[in-house]
């Protein structure tokens, strides 16, 4: 593969909007939104919660490019917050609320979403990354979803970045993936033998009621409804933006790799849907210093272990990107000093309280 062939990536990234004085969420997203469109335009728009929202980077080819992108957008929409006298926060989850459910986006999306999940929307200020990847093919893509089921319980690990909620320590590395874990249309996409049978599941889904939309499933992976790419939503936000860009890339790899085994006639791994949550409750608790599920084996193996398994798949796709230093810095950064759920313990040990923890995670997001 030239480098020419490596697809494009795309990032969106949700922030929280906090007031730097209480540490508190803010209900100002519509606000905050209206002033970065002046400098960015339609890359940046309101999330579920008013106290959220979301930019999104144009297509990438490199990581460099995806950097300076996700650069330019955190600059923009943390200025545009600061006229609102509040900050960007790149954390899963809220560290300090005030223990009332969130005010609601406008969007009739949204609202239909708490028309019909009601009581479970009331702490539904969560915070994800989400990486696309260009590819248009959507039979292919739908298999290129069942080689990546095994692999999204790793990924949960690597951003995991949600240990503190309501004010106090889950004891998980991401309770944002506990929280998404109770939606029955949140989490791993069902195996599916073609784009028809993965159409026919949705419709079903939808029919219960359990899902808004057919057309706009919510798994974890999924083909995006309006774009040519393929969508994993599976991650926390990550407050160091090269551990975004890093997991961007992998992504890709990850892809591209499976792009190649179903182009080859391998419709991928058959996993149990109950192994599969089983690897996903276990990478949300212990999250990177711990032990994961290889969803493959069923074998219990450190997360380090297992990202070495992931790198050593993909690793043709990386060097062909020219992603290989990006992702090894990664492993770096993580033995150093973990995910994001470690840094915010980090900060909480060190510093003594929750809005030092508040603090460390606006500055970082907002670094320049």
């Amino acid at each position: 593969m030239s480098l020419s062939d490596v697809p494009t990536i795309g990032v969106e990234e949700e922030f929280l909007l906090i007031d730097p004085v209480s540490r508190l969420p803010q209900p100002v997203g519509e606000r905050v939104v209206a002033g970065a469109k002046h400098a960015i335009g339609e890359l940046v728009s309101g999330e579920f919660a008013q106290c959220q929202l979301e930019v999104k980077t144009p297509p990438c080819s490199t990581a460099a490019r995806l950097r300076a992108e996700l650069m330019r957008l955190r600059t923009a929409v943390d200025t545009a917050a600061a006229a609102e006298g509040v900050r960007i926060c790149a954390s899963g989850t809220v560290v300090l609320d005030d223990g009332l459910p969130p005010a609601v986006g406008s969007h009739p999306r949204y609202r239909a979403g708490l028309a019909q999940y009601r009581a479970m929307m009331d702490d539904f200020a969560l915070s994800a990354l989400h990486v696309h990847v260009h590819l248009p093919d959507r039979d292919i893509a739908v298999l290129v979803c069942n080689h990546l089921r095994p692999w999204l319980p790793l990924l949960v690990a690597l951003s995991a970045n949600s240990p503190f909620y309501h004010a106090k320590d889950t004891g998980y590395a991401s309770w944002r993936a506990v929280i998404r874990s109770r939606f029955p249309c949140l989490g791993p996409p069902p195996y599916a033998e073609s784009l028809t049978h993965s159409e026919e599941i949705a419709k079903m889904i939808a029919a219960s009621e359990a899902m808004l939309d057919a057309a706009t499933p919510f798994w974890d992976v999924r083909l995006n409804p309006r774009l040519p790419t393929l969508e994993v939503r599976a991650m926390d936000v990550t407050t160091d933006v090269d551990d975004a860009v890093a997991v961007a890339v992998l992504i890709r790899a990850l892809v591209t790799t499976a792009t190649t085994l179903a182009i080859a006639g391998d419709p991928g791994p058959r996993i149990s849907a109950e192994v599969l949550r089983s690897a996903y409750w276990r990478a949300a608790r212990d999250g990177w210093c711990g032990n994961g599920v290889d969803a493959i084996t069923g074998h219990i193996l450190p997360t380090a272990a297992q990202l070495e398994n992931l790198v050593a798949h993909v690793g043709a796709a990386l060097k062909s990107a020219g992603d290989t230093t990006v992702v090894d810095a990664l492993l770096d950064r993580l033995t150093a000093r973990g995910t994001g759920a470690e840094m915010q313990r980090a900060s909480a040990q060190r510093r003594g309280t929750l809005t030092d923890v508040v603090d460390d995670l606006m500055a970082t997001t907002a670094r320049r």
